[in-house]
């Protein structure tokens, strides 16, 4: 006779990581209009998107298309102020504080009507001349941000000086030291892989010293040089995903690089995290 056995548990093999991509509007699913990038990015599996300055469009268009395709908006950039003239942010560049303000209001306004938890400010080029007081206008106006945000977060991102010659911001240690010095718990540091690659390197380390802890509150990743899809290039990316995942990051990751035979062609490397 059969005894009745209860059945052997058998091994769970650990599930792939599962960081909680966005979508980067902005430079994904560019085959289609602005507005209709949002449904498409829902279409393949994507629950939330960012982008970078949606100005062209009333907020209230913004925020119909997001309802619509059932997506979050986690992020998108203040005003960069004169883009046309060269200008990439106000928020370090001394003599552009009454700019930054109206740039801020904006702002404010548009994430009210986007629903979005975060907001990113971008430092700028302040010019070799005004590098010596930047960082006091800087803090001074993350400190006004913050306050006019109330809880939401403001996004300050480390650039590489290849992509924007003079960024004030490059580097994450100085993110965080301005982070710190800032005193404002809803300023966190945009940690972008890709300009982390270029900038400083060996990512993975970064990765271990800044993740713990809390400061950083947003990150993005595109491939290595060319900012293509994050299979291509000079980085791993399955090892960093399995490694963010180690170290506890819950928060988004937004897909900020440019396709290089098309959006959803380039997806493959998205699949095993239930995209594409």
């Amino acid at each position: 006779m059969l005894r009745n056995l209860a059945p052997v548990p058998q091994p769970q093999e650990r599930p792939p990581p599962m960081p909680r991509f966005a979508a980067n509007l902005s430079m994904l699913f560019t085959e289609h209009g602005f507005l209709d990038r949002f449904d498409a990015a829902a279409r393949v599996g994507f629950r939330a998107v960012e982008f970078l300055f949606p100005y062209d469009f009333a907020p209230e268009e913004v925020a119909k298309a997001k309802a619509d395709a059932g997506v979050e908006v986690v992020l998108f950039n203040m005003p960069p102020g004169d883009w046309e003239a060269g200008e990439r942010g106000l928020a370090a560049v001394p003599g552009r504080e009454a700019a930054f303000a109206d740039a801020l209001e904006t702002a404010a306004a548009w994430a009210g009507v986007l629903e979005s938890p975060r907001v990113h400010v971008m430092a700028g080029i302040p010019g070799e001349d005004a590098e010596a007081e930047a960082e006091a206008v800087y803090a001074a106006n993350l400190k006004r941000a913050a306050a006019r945000l109330d809880t939401r977060q403001v996004s300050i991102e480390p650039i590489n000086r290849r992509d924007i010659p003079g960024f004030f911001l490059n580097r994450q240690d100085e993110a965080h030291r301005i982070r710190a010095a800032v005193g404002a718990e809803t300023v966190k540091v945009q940690m972008d892989l890709y300009h982390c690659q270029i900038v400083e390197g060996d990512v993975a380390m970064r990765l271990r010293e800044w993740l713990p802890g809390g400061g950083v509150g947003h990150m993005q990743i595109a491939g290595v040089p060319e900012r293509h899809e994050p299979s291509v290039g000079e980085m791993h990316y399955p090892y960093l995903f399995r490694l963010i995942d180690e170290l506890g990051y819950e928060g988004w990751i937004g897909c900020e690089y440019r396709p290089r035979a098309g959006t959803v062609e380039g997806l493959g490397w998205a699949k095993a995290y239930g995209i594409g």
